[in-house]
């Protein structure tokens, strides 16, 4: 229990600074910050393709592949969000 504790503990707290960190931010600087954590999700896709690649069991792929699939998802979700936003600061033809 007290080996659960901790992590559940960290992932609480995380949880609580993140949304006050991005609660906080203007929205000018959203388009740069999508960018950066796009790079970052970038990095987590290697993570899981090793992690899927070096899993022991069935499980361990099975969670791997999960990992891989979800940030995918979340940086192809993210570039499409940039460029949309990109395309509402472009002017249009007049």
């Amino acid at each position: 229990m007290s080996e659960l504790l901790i992590p559940i503990t960290v992932f609480v707290l995380a949880s609580f600074v993140g949304f006050e960190v991005i609660t906080k931010v203007p929205p000018t600087l959203h388009t740069p910050l999508m960018s950066g954590s796009n790079a970052i999700s970038g990095i987590s896709i290697v993570g899981a393709i090793i992690a899927a690649g070096h899993g022991e069991g069935g499980a361990a792929t099975v969670l791997g592949f999960l990992a891989v699939t979800l940030a995918t998802v979340n940086v192809v979700g993210g570039f499409l969000v940039t460029d949309r936003m990109l395309k509402m600061f472009k002017r249009g033809d007049r």
